[in-house]
């Protein structure tokens, strides 16, 4: 039986972008159906985050236009990982596998066909990889992929180059929906599921239509957001660089006893400043980044629902 593919697209203020990305989308579904590789009962699920503009009118004319769109509507803006996790979980039960992917049009849509290959081949989770960034700026080519290079330095499991475009089929989908953590970071959550898995390589274009709703602010919080969600290295090393100053101290503290009573002891005050300003500094250091943790301790205990859908088309009731 052709599995039944489910496209996840969360959205978020793309009103410019949307009428043009949606036929793509539609198009990419009728051929897939066409070729056999899925079912002609395979959707389109838009997730309107929140958004400002007509995003959500115009998902809804599209499910009134053609039975393959379909859309769902946060009650508020809770951030792109919330969007696309209530996508997924909605469809789990829906479909047999799941393609997450941007409404901008930048991630190549064709390399869904090799997804669906690799997931008829028996791979039940397909990443979406990125082969080259020639069309990102230095500082965000150098910084993206260093912040990879420190994921994995931290011992958090993320594929290089990979954001969130992905396959996952329904069986991944089940086992995932038993992760309950508040602050999400997909692109590291997933791989700690399992199953079988590959990768699909593809090219990156620009933004067809509209404004990038990523600005390095965000992206520096979602950086932040899966070293501490996936990670505790960092606590690690802040206990071996405390550990490490306290040893430079002991040996500074018998300097200066064995000089006292050598009678060679200068007083002085630049010397004495030094040392409590860079104590006080890495002493603040130290407490934010253990505050970081705390921070995510305590939104994790309340158990706040992660997501909730307050609209839905006639089709996702």
């Amino acid at each position: 039986m052709k599995p039944i593919l489910y496209i996840v697209i969360p959205c978020y203020n793309e009103e410019d972008v949307l009428p043009i990305t949606c036929d793509m989308f539609l198009g990419k579904i009728r051929q897939l159906s066409a070729a056999g590789k899925i079912s002609p009962e395979s959707r389109i699920l838009f997730v309107n985050d929140g958004s400002r503009d007509r995003t959500w009118e115009i998902i809804c004319g599209l499910a009134e236009k053609d039975e393959h769109y379909l859309g769902i509507a946060q009650s508020r803006n809770r951030g792109h990982q919330a969007a696309v996790l209530a996508g997924l979980m909605e469809a789990k039960d829906r479909c047999d596998i799941t393609i997450s992917i941007d409404c901008d049009g930048q991630d190549d849509i064709n390399a869904m066909d090799e997804m669906v290959d690799a997931y008829l081949d028996g791979c039940e989770v397909v990443y979406g990889v990125r082969s080259k960034r020639d069309s990102d700026s230095f500082f965000k080519r150098f910084t993206a992929e260093g912040f990879y290079k420190l994921l994995n330095a931290m011992g958090a499991e993320v594929v290089f180059n990979h954001a969130d475009y992905r396959l996952i089929s329904s069986r991944v989908l089940q086992e995932f929906a038993n992760f309950e953590e508040v602050n999400l970071y997909l692109r590291g959550m997933v791989p700690l599921v399992g199953f079988k898995s590959t990768s699909v390589y593809y090219e990156r274009h620009e933004r067809l239509a509209g404004e990038s709703h990523y600005p390095l602010k965000k992206m520096l919080a979602l950086a932040f957001d899966g070293i501490t969600s996936l990670s505790v290295k960092p606590i690690r090393m802040v206990f071996f660089a405390g550990l490490f100053i306290m040893m430079l101290s002991f040996i500074g503290i018998v300097w200066a006893v064995v000089a006292a009573f050598m009678g060679h002891s200068v007083a002085g005050w630049a010397s004495l400043a030094c040392i409590v300003c860079f104590m006080g500094g890495v002493q603040c250091l130290f407490l934010g980044i253990i505050g970081e943790y705390i921070g995510k301790i305590y939104l994790e205990v309340k158990h706040r629902p992660r997501y909730i859908i307050s609209e839905r088309t006639e089709g996702m009731e």
